[in-house]
């Protein structure tokens, strides 16, 4: 009897293919908003992420795609302001960030872990649902997301957008100028994930 691990892995005649992401041409910025009295004043930080791992495999049955999975690791401590702002705002903004949002000494990664993808399209262009978990500040809870995919030659790529609460990963909004400009609670998140086919 064929156990459900098994039944879990590719059959032989339906090899899965593997890709690994390509830091180096890849993106994920963050995007915040502020608000309170003198939000039209202050910063709205866009970050983005200079450390990402990850793979996704898939098998490629001719029509669609099947049996996806993906792992994406973010290093927390990599995350930068990129806004044209003075390098003590950048500095404390991060500061900020790493410290008392993130607590990057306490929880150093961010992961998202999917394995139940659904595909629509066929050839080399595909609409992809993602239902997978986001790890962040140590919690974990599932989040949807739905990206455009692109398969050229050896080269596959992802892009998105997607929403993040922070109070949902028990995380609290910081405040500035003596609570006058806050944060809002919704991060939009943005990618382009592009990944190199190995082997």
């Amino acid at each position: 009897m064929q156990s459900a691990a098994d039944a879990a892995q590719p059959t032989p005649n339906k090899a899965a293919v593997r890709y690994a992401v390509d830091v180096g041409r890849s993106t994920f910025t963050l995007q915040v908003f502020s608000t309170g009295l003198l939000s039209a004043f202050g910063h709205s930080p866009k970050i983005a992420a200079r450390e990402i791992q990850g793979e996704v495999q898939f098998v490629a049955t001719g029509t669609t795609l099947e049996d996806a999975r993906l792992h994406l690791t973010i290093h927390a401590g990599s995350l930068q302001v990129i806004d044209d702002i003075s390098d003590k705002d950048r500095r404390e903004i991060q500061r900020q960030m790493y410290d008392e949002v993130l607590e990057v000494d306490r929880f150093p990664e961010i992961q998202y872990e999917c394995s139940r993808v659904t595909f629509s399209g066929n050839g080399d262009r595909y609409w992809a649902a993602l239902n997978g978990e986001l790890t962040l500040h140590g919690e974990t809870h599932p989040l949807q997301i739905s990206a455009r995919v692109v398969i050229s030659g050896d080269k596959l790529r992802a892009s998105g957008e997607f929403g993040v609460k922070q109070s949902e990963y028990g995380i609290a909004p910081v405040s500035v100028a003596g609570g006058a400009i806050k944060l809002k609670d919704e991060i939009k998140c943005t990618f382009d994930i592009v990944a190199q086919k190995q082997g």
